[in-house]
């Protein structure tokens, strides 16, 4: 398992709740990430783009500008996944990590973040990927892992996501084989909609557009 304190990174970019818009805008002004860290002291207040600063009163202080706070951060004890939905909430390439004392610890940055959802996916071990397609009802876990051992395959990982353009469930499976032609054919047997699977050779066929559009949404 692994903890939000395992992924810290203390060189984030801060910025004191004391100090002026001018002189914030200042010590940013080569920097290309325009969400900073807000602190008063040692604690932590929110996270603050610079882009919406460039209209204030350049001699107000930055705690005068809370209309623009916002707040994401984890715990350390977090799992990575907490992380992971904070970033998607907030829209941030980093995420605050806050202690029990509301001090900033560090940062969990975006491709710690994609580093780490990579190694849980699977994305790099061996064995193939299918990709099944089926509506909510339809979706029975148990069945879809007797139907891969009665192939002498185990599953790895698996993952689903709804549509919200199809209203479909796609589930997509890593398998412990390289070769899963049988395994296809089993499911295609059981009336499964297989979008697209790949392992020891690609299979290649008109729903590859859809494997874009999935692969899409996965790559938060």
């Amino acid at each position: 398992m692994t903890f939000c304190s395992q992924l810290l990174d203390s060189h984030c970019n801060t910025i004191d709740a004391n100090d002026t818009v001018s002189h914030a805008l200042e010590l940013h002004q080569d920097e290309k990430q325009d969400m900073v860290v807000v602190l008063e002291g040692q604690h932590y207040i929110g996270m603050i783009d610079l882009g919406d600063l460039e209209d204030a009163d350049p001699e107000s202080k930055i705690s005068e500008q809370s209309q623009f706070f916002i707040k994401p951060f984890v715990n350390p004890a977090d799992h990575f996944l907490q992380a992971l939905k904070v970033r998607s909430k907030f829209f941030v390439r980093q995420v605050p990590v806050i202690n029990e004392k509301n001090e900033l610890e560090g940062v969990v940055s975006e491709e710690k973040l994609l580093e780490q959802s990579s190694l849980l996916l699977g994305v790099a071990a061996t064995g193939s990927v299918i990709i099944l397609e089926m509506s909510r009802h339809e979706y029975s876990p148990g069945e879809i892992n007797r139907l891969v051992e009665s192939n002498d395959a185990m599953i790895m990982n698996m993952n689903s996501i709804l549509d919200p353009q199809t209203a479909k469930m796609q589930v997509v499976l890593h398998i412990n084989r390289e070769d899963i032609s049988d395994l296809v054919a089993t499911f295609q047997r059981h009336e499964y909609m297989v979008l697209q699977y790949y392992g020891d050779e690609y299979y290649d066929n008109s729903l590859q557009s859809n494997l874009d559009h999935l692969l899409n949404y996965l790559n938060i």
